[in-house]
């Protein structure tokens, strides 16, 4: 490689893991929702007029955006030897001076403006007027640049598809070959959460709760139910990871997830969000209809959180209690059982506990990186002693309407030994203190949920728990 020559980096896809156009298509739903609906019509302007309103409506935080790494310290080995650095790209021009403004490693930009997309034979056409025939070597990731790498001194590929390498060889010499990892089976299967499924379990209380669970009706009903609804769920996790990118790229450990590390492109993401919405009401529709309405609900009550609710302190807990709840609503509509007062009194406040935790500890993890208040959340780490208090009434109220139901006398009904019902009060508060207990200690790393059903002491209380209920239904006292 000429070390005289200029070292021209393409941004998207090579300089950075992700798409600036289709991550500023994302932040424009986030912060500017409502002119979602001018983007067609900005689109057939021109993709260049399309990127300009983008950029002068949307911002970006430049530095949550995933860059890689070997191409950086590439950069910064080249400018140490005294090389020209240049930021070449089809972004606007604004995008690329505020990654210029977070890196200040680029002695020169080259972007998309008046009215020219820099993309392709246009920019190859720019570095050749500006640098010479083979006056450059150039970093780019796809087809189009091979219209670059034909006048460039040499090539630096990024991206393992060994065709794309051949042709570049035929072009000029390739000097370093980066291979991104590409996603694999399970990394969709971790995009779609799969195992956030098990809080859709909760479609099958109402039909344990009535003791129906030999009626095979119901049981096929409740299990088209939790297939719905875990569709639609996996839907609401793939829009909430893609509105909340720059947020979750911040985060410690959110920052690994398949979209904010760009393990999967955000443009995959655009597009399986409707298709799983398409199928969960394809299996909806087999359903009663009120299954139907109370899907619609949850599905709109998700997309509120994740563009507006998540935002506000104490209401974003409130619906994702809520949204706990509505999955024991859903099963009632699927099974057509009606769920008593109880149930959903004390779903109310287990939950909201719950909601709590997940809350309490993202900011116990904010606290321990020395910082006020995490991105994207309406809470600082001012607020947790207060939160702490509100999670712990809640966890105890939930105790107390346990016991109220058990001495309900309507109980004796269901359960002929209720009497052994009465151990299940200190299990759970016991259960309720300890979750608690280990929040306060940092030591709740994941939704709550998720640590019931990996947690041994969880599973053995969940164990005890159901060897009472049965003892309450089959033994007699003695």
């Amino acid at each position: 490689m000429n070390k005289k020559t200029v070292f021209c980096v393409d941004c998207d896809g090579t300089l950075i893991k992700t798409d600036l156009l289709h991550e500023a298509v994302l932040l424009l739903i986030k912060q500017a929702p409502l002119k979602l609906f001018s983007l067609l019509f900005w689109l057939l302007k021109g993709k260049t007029y399309l990127k300009k309103l983008l950029a002068e409506t949307v911002r970006f935080d430049f530095a949550a955006l995933p860059y890689r790494d070997e191409i950086l310290d590439i950069i910064k080995g080249e400018k140490t030897k005294g090389r020209r650095i240049v930021l070449a790209t089809a972004s606007p021009s604004a995008w690329a001076e505020g990654i210029q403004n977070h890196l200040n490693l680029f002695d020169d930009i080259i972007a998309t403006e008046n009215n020219i997309n820099l993309s392709g034979k246009h920019k190859a056409r720019k570095l050749v007027e500006l640098y010479g025939e083979r006056g450059f070597s150039y970093a780019g990731n796809s087809y189009k640049d091979l219209h670059i790498w034909k006048h460039a001194d040499s090539a630096t590929i990024v991206s393992s598809n060994s065709r794309l390498k051949r042709k570049a060889e035929q072009e000029t010499k390739v000097a370093r070959v980066f291979k991104p990892n590409n996603a694999t089976f399970f990394t969709y299967i971790r995009a779609l959460r799969l195992y956030q499924w098990l809080k859709n379990l909760l479609l099958f209380v109402p039909m344990l709760a009535a003791h129906k669970f030999g009626d095979s009706a119901i049981l096929t009903n409740s299990i088209l139910g939790f297939l719905s609804f875990g569709m639609c769920a996996s839907a609401g996790y793939v829009l909430n990871d893609l509105l909340d990118l720059e947020s979750d790229r911040l985060h410690i450990r959110k920052r690994n997830r398949p979209f904010a590390s760009a393990a999967i492109p955000v443009w995959q993401g655009i597009l399986l969000f409707p298709v799983i919405i398409l199928f969960s009401f394809i299996i909806a529709v087999l359903l009663p209809d009120k299954f139907v309405i109370v899907l619609t609900v949850y599905f709109f009550s998700t997309i509120t959180y994740s563009m507006v609710l998540k935002k506000k302190v104490i209401v974003d807990v409130i619906l994702l209690a809520a949204l706990y709840t509505l999955r024991i609503l859903a099963g009632s509509a699927a099974t057509g059982i009606v769920p008593s007062f109880w149930l959903l009194a004390f779903s109310m406040f287990i939950f909201l506990s719950l909601a709590i935790v997940k809350r309490y500890s993202e900011l116990q993890v904010i606290l321990q990186q020395n910082k006020i208040i995490p991105a994207g959340r309406g809470y600082s780490v001012n607020d947790l002693n207060v939160i702490l208090s509100l999670g712990v009434s809640a966890g105890m109220a939930s105790v107390l309407v346990l016991a109220l139901y058990i001495n309900n006398p309507e109980t004796s009904g269901l359960y002929p030994y209720k009497v052994w019902l009465w151990m299940l009060p200190p299990l759970l508060l016991y259960w309720v203190s300890r979750l608690w207990m280990k929040s306060h200690r940092g030591e709740i790393h994941d939704d709550p949920v998720i640590f019931a059903v990996t947690d041994w002491q969880s599973l053995v209380l969940s164990f005890i728990g159901i060897l009472i209920i049965l003892a309450a239904l089959k033994f007699s006292y003695i």
